[in-house]
């Protein structure tokens, strides 16, 4: 697992203060470490040609000690309570967190894939002993049946402290300020897809994986990553489409301008919105990243979703709450699906609750004290085993 730049820098300055003390050892200008590998890097150490047995014993001894001092200051996914495997895409490590009930570690079981959705967001988020969810529900329900399994963003750490991230929990390279730009050009939908459909194939072969059954959930902006990756995977057997815009995303981003325009009593929002496709469809396949998503990006999570919806006839779930900016056009695919017949869709609304299950006051702000994700997600298990 990599480690957090600082990390890696305060265990390298301990380093360089211990090696001073031995003139037998010079240190290059390299970092001592690599960020994929907790070990001595060959490449950046320089070891004089005369070294006695006393030297050998003392970089054994000091080996030994740093690397007892890495381990205590990295956390790992096991510490939180998940395993953490890893497989490649494209040159790329893809991180993946499973949750497995204790004591079923061995025992096969369906899988449960869960797409998040937006911003560059690392799984694990603690801080001293509070750890936020890693998933938005409590997994209790689900566990007992599945081994669930959660994807992280491309080149975005697994862990990392909620006191060295951003607003909402966005990381940025603590180095240059922004978001990794390794992020950001793989923020693609069909990135996405791809490399998940690759995730699927490492994940199945496990032995405890049963592979009869594979369920993938997505919300938000993953709501839509689920729906493509159902129609492009066989081995999907249902898909749990939740809180996403069957239009896409540009819809929702005029959605809210619209709400915010109720408030003011002007119409500039939208049509600030209206501006901006202009220019995304213009630069379509624009990676510049200076002013957030690139237009490749809104370019291809707008294209409609219902255009993957409809090609399926696996079970599907879809679920959204009301006040969500994109409720109407939920409404919008029931409509459509019923003309056309379509027997495999099951729709599930909840009734004044917006983009992520919080009910909304009377001001249109949501009420945070009141908590609906367990419970959605408790719909999604007795949807699954009727």
């Amino acid at each position: 697992m990599a480690l957090h730049p600082k990390v890696l820098v305060s265990r390298s300055k301990l380093m360089i203060s211990i090696f001073r003390c031995h003139k037998a050892i010079v240190l290059a200008n390299t970092p001592l470490f690599d960020y994929d590998n907790i070990g001595y890097s060959n490449r950046n150490l320089k070891v004089c040609k005369r070294r006695t047995t006393m030297t050998k014993v003392l970089f054994s001894v000091l080996a030994h000690f740093i690397l007892q001092f890495s381990f205590a200051q990295q956390k790992q996914a096991e510490d939180f309570g998940f395993r953490h495997i890893q497989t490649n895409f494209k040159g790329d490590r893809v991180d993946i967190l499973l949750k497995i009930k204790k004591g079923d570690e061995q025992k096969r079981k369906s899988l449960f894939l869960f797409c998040q959705g937006s911003l560059p967001k690392p799984l694990i988020k603690y801080e001293g002993e509070n750890v936020f969810s890693v998933f938005p529900f409590q997994t209790d329900s689900l566990e007992m049946d599945f081994h669930l399994a959660i994807i992280s963003k491309p080149y975005i750490p697994v862990i990392i402290e909620a006191k060295d991230l951003g607003d909402n929990f966005m990381y940025k390279d603590p180095i240059t300020g922004n978001v990794p730009v390794a992020y950001t050009t793989r923020n693609l939908l069909d990135y996405y897809v791809s490399r998940n459909l690759k995730v699927l194939n490492f994940l199945e072969k496990l032995p405890f994986v049963d592979n009869k059954i594979i369920v993938v959930a997505g919300h938000s902006e993953g709501s839509t990553i689920a729906a493509k990756l159902a129609v492009k995977s066989k081995k999907v057997t249902h898909l749990i489409y939740t809180s996403g815009n069957p239009l896409g995303r540009i819809m929702s981003m005029i959605g809210q301008a619209r709400e915010r325009e109720l408030s003011t009593g002007t119409i500039s929002y939208a049509e600030a919105e209206f501006d901006y496709w202009e220019q995304v469809v213009r630069k379509k396949n624009d990676l510049d990243d200076s002013k957030g998503d690139t237009f490749k990006a809104t370019y291809d999570f707008s294209i409609p979703p219902i255009k993957y919806l409809e090609q399926l006839s696996i079970p599907v779930l879809v679920s959204y709450g009301t006040k969500d900016n994109g409720a109407l056009c939920n409404d919008f695919l029931r409509v459509e699906l019923m003309r056309q017949g379509r027997k495999n869709f099951t729709f599930k609304s909840y009734i004044g609750l917006e983009h992520n299950f919080f009910p909304v006051n009377i001001n249109g702000q949501p009420d945070y004290s009141k908590f609906n994700w367990d419970a959605v997600a408790y719909d999604w298990w007795r949807w699954i085993m009727k």
